[in-house]
């Protein structure tokens, strides 16, 4: 197997709270810490959610920034001219923006704003009228977590995108467990070998989304083929809301960028069969025969 550096994707999300100036801080706090893209979502409520599901009231109360959980979803929400602004502000420091998006309104709002690529996630992977629009009427790459999803459904992914000859070059497939935060005994990280075995030579990369606590599991996600690295991100673990827990803060995604790059220095064979330095070692310690 051949490495390429790994890609670290720093997942926002709603991390932000619904206040913008905190979502431009973990952009730049994104950036000091080495990742290479920040990342956001986007939803229309009311295009998402049933009239049940918007006038429920969110099931854990404690996280709730609304009576019901559509008003706690639009509280979260930024407009596209806020989108537009955490674009510009990211690239202005030197770091990638992208959004995943879970409708229709919210793509097409985010492929007007053209980021390098759009996430689909693990939720919305059979709107597939969601991915038509995606396919046909982007240009940048699309990334897709399989959380909750089946293999015939992973399939008909792969086979849509494959339909147009655009798997190869523009699809992204990640692995993912849909939990927050995951247990170490449900995040499967051998399914990375599975994807790569099924789709390594139909899909561009291969991607983990880690819902999990830590950072050991990503190196091994890396190890075992997955080029993208996402992990949640937020200053204070303890902030209200649902990802917080299963995020990283700032010492720990500065550790998984450092650990990720040392990994991939490392994944190599020797050059030679003795290297420059172990010469002096082998000079010193090795065993002669007197």
């Amino acid at each position: 197997m051949t490495y390429t550096l790994p890609k670290v994707i720093s997942e926002i999300g709603c991390n932000h709270m619904g206040q913008f100036e905190i979502a431009k801080e973990l952009i730049l706090l994104s950036k000091e810490c080495k990742a290479d893209y920040a990342k956001f979502q986007k939803r229309n409520s009311r295009e998402l959610l049933t009239s049940e599901q918007y006038e429920a009231p969110h099931p854990v109360p404690y996280n709730a920034y609304g009576a019901t959980y559509g008003a706690h979803r639009e509280f979260l929400e930024f407009s596209q001219e806020q989108h537009a602004d955490l674009k510009r502000y990211a690239e202005s420091i030197g770091i990638g923006y992208t959004t995943s998006v879970w409708d229709v309104t919210s793509a097409q709002e985010i492929i007007e704003l053209a980021p390098e690529f759009v996430k689909v996630p693990s939720a919305c992977n059979n709107h597939f009228e969601m991915l038509k629009l995606l396919r046909d009427g982007y240009a940048g790459d699309v990334h897709v977590s399989t959380g909750m999803t089946t293999l015939d459904e992973i399939e008909q992914l792969v086979a849509f995108f494959e339909e147009t000859n655009q798997a190869k070059n523009r699809l992204v497939v990640y692995n993912c467990t849909s939990g927050y935060p995951v247990p170490f005994k449900d995040i499967c990280l051998l399914e990375i070998r599975r994807i790569q075995e099924n789709y390594g030579d139909r899909v561009k990369e291969i991607g983990f989304s880690g819902h999990h606590l830590g950072i050991a599991i990503d190196l091994a996600a890396y190890t075992l083929g997955a080029v993208w690295i996402e992990r949640h991100f937020t200053k204070d673990r303890t902030w209200r809301g649902t990802d917080h827990a299963a995020s990283l803060e700032v010492p720990g995604l500065q550790k998984l960028v450092r650990d990720l790059h040392h990994t991939y220095e490392a994944l190599t064979y020797k050059p030679t069969e003795i290297l420059e330095i172990e010469q002096a070692q082998r000079d010193k310690l090795k065993y002669r025969v007197h």
